[in-house]
């Protein structure tokens, strides 16, 4: 479903549409529609000899690390919070394992594809 809106920045009027968008297993899709969905946002892991590392989807601020290196993940826990445009975004684990590095801290500012978290 589209749904147009028009926002009003200084002087100047925009017309936006919006479609509404569903989200199953880091894959966004919209419910009925025929055009192609979206990119996803969350980025893929990038698999590599010593474990997977986690990137950050997009540029933002790091506003909590909730996991330690050592901790036992599974997949779809939260490992940190990003604040991108206003919204936090958590980034979550894709696969179980060991967290073998952190390379942020809560604070960081990381831009988009920044390695941020590697579980072996």
């Amino acid at each position: 479903m589209i749904k147009v809106y028009k926002v009003k920045i200084g002087e100047k009027v925009y017309e936006v549409e919006v479609e509404s968008v569903t989200e199953v297993n880091g894959t966004i899709s919209a419910p009925t529609s025929s055009t192609p969905a979206p990119a996803a946002v969350a980025s893929a892991p990038a698999p590599a000899g010593n474990g997977t590392k986690v990137e950050a989807p997009m540029q933002g601020l790091v506003v909590s690390v909730d996991v330690t290196v050592g901790a036992n993940v599974k997949a779809g826990d939260t490992l940190l919070v990003l604040e991108a445009m206003k919204m936090e975004n958590p980034i979550v684990s894709p696969v179980n394992g060991v967290v073998q590095s952190i390379t942020v801290n809560k604070g960081d500012t990381v831009d988009g594809g920044t390695v941020v978290v590697t579980i072996a």
